[in-house]
């Protein structure tokens, strides 16, 4: 199919509704699992690192398998993507009901669910991409805050529910609720053109226009043909031994009824076909060799060295609030009466401020996103360095909206990430940064626990992740302050030589 226009409108706003519900129901759970994490605490009764392996992993499986997402999402379309994923969300919720140990909830909760919101995260973005052009940004932008409203109403849901049903009721309603992605994912309709292209050619029939694309010098048809007739003499002659001599009768009868048409036939297809596996193999690892090239040239850009160490100390210092904020405040032994909020909710709604905000902001001509994006990096840093002195929960709510607002500042990453390697190198540099910034969500909660399981508080834990983000900001800042300009101008003149994905045009 041939894609229309892009509509920036019609159909499209029912996309942006569908994955902004996408979004909440797959990214509700995850984001909040904080209060899960309590109730895991109390019932596996393992260690804190061990235990927030299982929240970890839900958020950073899935940027890790961003470029296996990305393939599924191009080789069979947004729709049955989101479909299938669905599944997965509400299939791994419901298991992890049913978990006998922690190392059950690795495998359910963290594998199974935190794929699932990958592929979805891709799906929806990829459909909206499709559907708007001008107003691409906005839609983005209206669609990324499902997960950040998802964060806040799960946290006082899955609190609520835990109070009424228990830990596995929970689990289990929400993940029922996590079914109605299925409708979402039935209503992402592919932009498609109505008329219809001939029909393709089988692949027998396209195997010589594919095989001689290449125009490398093998042997013709008929040399092969040759070969392999040889190779049926030297077989005959190896049946017509004494000890064979049932079997080589048995032989030359059936080679006897065979057309020989039929056979030069079949003898051209097995050649063209061998040729062409070896010739597509070829192709596939000059594809890789390229792709590692097109690496090596990012990487000797030194903003983008340093912006995605920056990435990755971030969410390894900056993730874990959002998972061990409520423990934080259970550990300060803050009276349960105090609480008109879950922490994880202000977090959640601050963030969509956030997102909207920084966002609104980096349209601004005399705004340097690149510089914005260390303002925040640098607040961050600062703010966690604050929290072991917070012993109340109005600073514990303060501490968490400052933090939900500057976590906010994902929604400006792509622009800096353009303004890094420029606009034809952004797939394959993004795909980069969001793999290390996954490794960095699973990596972060647990070497907080582990600080905690070793000194017994969450002090020295929350001081390391404040100076992980400070030194991932101050080295993105002395990256960019001598060489800015240089950089930008040195990839912009890059060959426009992009690694993106072709979405499939049926769903």
């Amino acid at each position: 199919m041939v894609f229309r226009k892009p509509p920036d409108g019609g159909w499209g706003w029912v996309i942006v509704v569908v994955s902004f519900f996408t979004q909440f129901l797959c990214y509700g759970s995850p984001l909040a699992v904080g209060v899960l994490y309590l109730e895991w605490l109390d019932v596996f009764g393992e260690g804190k690192g061990k235990t927030a392996w299982v929240g970890s992993l839900a958020n950073g499986i899935g940027l890790l398998a961003s470029p296996v997402c990305s393939i599924c999402v191009s080789s069979f379309g947004a729709r049955p993507v989101a479909i299938f994923s669905g599944f997965m969300v509400a299939g791994g919720l419901m298991m992890s009901s049913f978990a006998p140990n922690i190392y059950f909830l690795y495998i359910s909760y963290g594998i199974v669910v935190g794929l699932g919101c990958g592929l979805l995260y891709t799906a929806t973005v990829t459909i909206t991409c499709h559907y708007f052009d001008k107003r691409r940004g906005l839609a983005l932008g209206l669609i990324s805050t499902g997960s950040s409203v998802g964060l806040f109403i799960y946290a006082a849901l899955q609190r609520e529910l835990i109070d009424l049903y228990g830990l596995d009721g929970c689990l289990l309603i929400v993940g029922a609720l996590s079914l109605n992605i299925l409708a979402c994912g039935s209503l992402m309709r592919p932009l498609e053109s109505s008329d219809s292209l001939p029909p393709e050619k089988t692949g027998v029939d396209k195997v010589p226009d594919q095989y001689f694309v290449y125009h490398e010098k093998e042997k013709t048809v008929e040399e092969n043909i040759s070969i392999l007739e040889k190779g049926y003499v030297d077989e005959k002659c190896v049946n017509s031994m004494p000890d064979n001599k049932q079997d080589s009768i048995l032989n030359k009868n059936v080679l006897n009824s065979i057309n020989v048409n039929e056979k030069d036939t079949y003898k051209k297809k097995v050649v063209e076909q061998t040729n062409f596996c070896k010739q597509l193999a070829k192709r596939k690892w000059q594809l890789y060799l390229n792709y590692w090239e097109e690496t090596m040239v990012l990487f000797k850009n030194k903003v983008f060295s340093a912006l995605f160490v920056a990435i990755l100390l971030f969410d390894i210092g900056g993730f874990p609030p959002s998972l061990l904020m409520e423990d934080v405040a259970r550990s300060a032994d803050i009276n349960e009466d105090d609480y008109h909020m879950p922490l994880i909710s202000i977090i959640g709604i601050m963030t969509a401020v956030g997102k909207l905000t920084l966002g609104i902001l980096a349209d601004f001509k005399w705004v340097n996103t690149l510089y914005l994006y260390v303002t925040t990096l640098l607040m961050t840093g600062v703010a966690l360095f604050a929290i072991p002195f917070a012993k109340s929960y109005l600073t514990l709510a303060m501490l968490s909206g400052i933090l939900g607002f500057l976590t906010g500042n994902w929604s400006i990453f792509p622009y800096v990430t353009t303004k890094t390697v420029g606009i034809e190198k952004l797939t394959h540099a993004y795909g980069i940064l969001m793999f290390f910034a996954g490794l960095g969500n699973s990596l972060g909660p647990p070497i907080v626990g582990w600080f905690y399981d070793w000194t017994q508080e969450y002090d020295t834990a929350f001081y390391f992740s404040g100076f992980c983000v400070l030194l991932g900001g101050f080295l993105l800042l002395l990256a960019a302050l001598p060489c800015w300009n240089a950089c930008t101008n040195q990839s912009s003149k890059l060959p426009p030589n992009t690694y993106s994905y072709k979405v499939a045009s049926s769903a």
